[in-house]
């Protein structure tokens, strides 16, 4: 039980990280404007996403709230079945969880995710946070799969 504590407020303050470095970019950022925040490396700008991943989809808010909520819903599902699994497992699925909860706090509280971090060395879709977690927790996630698989679990 104090395990499912600890993971449960580490994902809160992940959320709570997320929307705070939204509300600093709205906040501080005009729409659109761009500023240098570690030159040649990373920019923040201010974007309003209202699709998906590359801005796939557009306007498709309540689609993407209807979804998120049963991904994350099996994604919490699956924590509990698995909390004494591997730290890695735990560890992705905290991080998907986050990013998932972050993003659709933004889907329903306005519209659109607010997206900030532009990457000046690659021509690479602008992101967030929330994002960033997701990214991360599948790749954990994966290989921790993986890994299981590879020992013969």
């Amino acid at each position: 039980m104090k395990k499912r504590g600890i993971v449960a407020g580490i994902i809160a303050a992940l959320i709570v990280l997320d929307q705070l470095v939204k509300s600093y970019v709205v906040q501080n950022i005009a729409l659109g404007e761009i500023k240098s925040w570690i030159p040649n490396l990373v920019s923040l700008t201010y974007l309003q996403n209202r699709g998906a991943a590359f801005s796939m989809l557009q306007d498709q808010q309540w689609f993407f709230a209807v979804i998120t909520l049963v991904v994350m819903a099996g994604a919490i599902w699956y924590l509990h079945k698995h909390i004494e699994d591997s730290v890695w497992t735990v560890l992705g699925l905290m991080l998907i969880i986050a990013g998932g909860l972050g993003n659709f706090i933004d889907r329903v509280s306005q519209g659109f995710v607010v997206d900030m971090f532009h990457l000046d060395f690659i021509n690479f879709a602008i992101f967030n946070v929330a994002d960033s977690y997701l990214t991360v927790g599948v790749v954990l996630l994966l290989l921790a799969m993986l890994k299981e698989e590879m020992n013969g679990n």
